[in-house]
């Protein structure tokens, strides 16, 4: 799950790493909070996805999916 702590998180290893490095224990920890926001993106495309649902094809073998008879 993304929460706010998590975004905030990434965006303070991501500010550090810029202005003064970080310690290869930081890295560590930035490359986990990355993961994690990574598994919950791939998670959320999942989900959609698994929502989407094929329109019928028209009767008239169209591919114009409006549903009617030609």
């Amino acid at each position: 799950m993304i929460t706010k702590e998590l975004i905030d998180r990434i965006n303070y290893f991501a500010r550090k790493s810029r202005q003064e490095g970080l310690t290869e224990e930081e890295k560590k920890l930035q490359a986990s909070a990355r993961k994690e926001y990574l598994e919950a993106i791939k998670a959320r495309v999942r989900n959609t996805l698994e929502e989407v649902k094929e329109q019928e094809k028209c009767s008239c073998g169209s591919d114009c999916k409006c549903g009617q008879e030609h």
